[in-house]
């Protein structure tokens, strides 16, 4: 019971460590109109793990803030595209 609880206590301690903030651009340039921001904003948003989501549409793109450990760049570039704007990771 004992080394149980040192094994769990020792995942908590060490759990954020595997996990680690990161925020990518992409580019959106099918973004065509005023609106098109708030439907990129709205499924990138609803990706796990996305903590901050900026659409800027005179630029054509999305700034996202994320947890790595729960999503990835292709996970959002796949909502984005389900949404009916195709994106890729800008440089």
């Amino acid at each position: 019971m004992n080394k149980l609880f040192v094994s769990l206590a020792l995942a908590v301690v060490a759990a954020p460590v595997w996990a680690a903030t990161q925020t990518i651009t992409l580019s959106v340039p099918g973004m065509t109109c005023a609106a098109c921001p708030l439907t990129v904003k709205a499924a990138l948003s609803k990706v796990e793990g996305v903590s901050k989501t900026t659409v800027v549409f005179d630029k054509r793109e999305a700034t996202v803030t994320f947890d790595n450990a729960k999503t990835s760049a292709q996970a959002l570039m796949r909502a984005t595209g389900n949404a009916g704007y195709p994106s890729t990771l800008k440089n």
